[in-house]
């Protein structure tokens, strides 16, 4: 081969070693943004789990630090967790909104006025939305009381459900916005003529779904006429073929739907003990709000309001996606 060849071959991979070495020291756009993150569950939480994975892939993707919160879906530990990320040096603070806007409203007010920029995902903080959107605070999740009602007329309309057969819906209405799913759900029952009895989920079958076996199989056997069990949160339903087993019901005799897709969802509605799920796609609950904070530290954008809630979810289209939340990542 002629030396001028060899030379520019030389300058080739000098200009690309040179190009890669810039683009290394230059980092990625977002490094120096330090954010605390609230992940909702436990570790291992089917579905904190997913949420943690996206806040995973954008801290990679974006280059900011983030700092992990996981608060076992305790409100009142979410408003101490909170109060701490305040005080801390973070520039931004990504929180889940089920403590509400009265218990979240000062501390967000003192973080605004520290200039850190909060937003919230899975659970709408209305107040505080509205109020420091313009600096920041947006929201990434499903519309609540309408991804309610989403699943409730699903149920009817897919189960031939009619009105006076009885429905258990087991839910979280004591929680102030959180609380709208669960009423969306009822509400879309009742007006199909459906009798519904109403279970809260215990403060410790929200932090550890099994507990809650006894609880279930309790309701089935005082109420053998039940055709529908709704379970209004996302590692409730990744439990629910344990649930029906323990309560020693199989696949086609009860109807079994329920919210967010997990591994453990995926394989019961692969077997029959769970037949409907709505989305709400939470590894975006945990991408986006990273990605939201990061635009609005650096280029002051204002805050967005993103619905996660993609639509319904059952056996004759799960295979669809099925790798992907095998993966980890719906």
């Amino acid at each position: 081969m002629k030396k001028a060849h060899w030379l520019i071959i030389f300058l080739v991979i000098s200009l690309l070693v040179l190009s890669s070495s810039i683009a290394f020291a230059q980092g990625k756009r977002f490094e120096g943004i330090k954010i605390r993150f609230f992940c909702g569950g436990a570790p291992g939480d089917p579905f904190a789990s997913v949420v943690y994975k996206g806040a995973q892939f954008a801290q990679e993707d974006l280059g900011c630090t983030v700092e992990y919160v996981f608060s076992g879906w305790d409100p009142q530990q979410m408003v101490v967790q909170f109060k701490e990320a305040v005080a801390s040096d973070v520039n931004g603070i990504a929180i889940m909104g089920h403590p509400g806007d009265d218990a979240l409203e000062t501390h967000i007010d003192e973080a605004f006025s520290k200039g850190i920029i909060v937003t919230s995902q899975n659970t709408t903080l209305p107040r505080a939305e509205e109020k420091y959107k313009a600096r920041g605070f947006g929201y990434v999740g499903q519309e609540l009381y309408e991804s309610g009602v989403t699943l409730g007329k699903g149920c009817v309309s897919m189960f031939d459900l009619k009105s006076g057969d009885r429905a258990m819906v087991w839910g979280l209405l004591s929680q102030p916005t959180r609380g709208l799913r669960t009423k969306g759900v009822i509400d879309a029952l009742e007006e199909a003529g459906l009798v519904v009895d109403y279970i809260e989920i215990s403060p410790e079958v929200n932090a550890d779904a099994p507990l809650g076996v006894p609880i279930l199989t309790g309701y089935v056997s005082s109420h053998p006429d039940v055709k529908l069990v709704v379970t209004d949160h996302g590692s409730l339903t990744a439990t629910m073929q344990t649930f029906f087993q323990a309560a020693g019901l199989g696949p086609d005799d009860v109807v079994g739907a329920g919210f967010d897709l997990s591994s453990a969802t995926l394989e019961a509605i692969r077997s029959g003990y769970t037949d409907l799920v709505l989305d709400q796609q939470q590894f975006l609950q945990g991408y986006l709000p990273v990605l939201q904070l990061c635009m609005s530290i650096k280029y002051k954008f204002s805050g967005l309001h993103i619905d996660t809630g993609s639509g319904l979810v059952h056996a004759g289209n799960v295979e669809e996606i099925a790798p992907l939340v095998e993966e980890g990542i719906r």
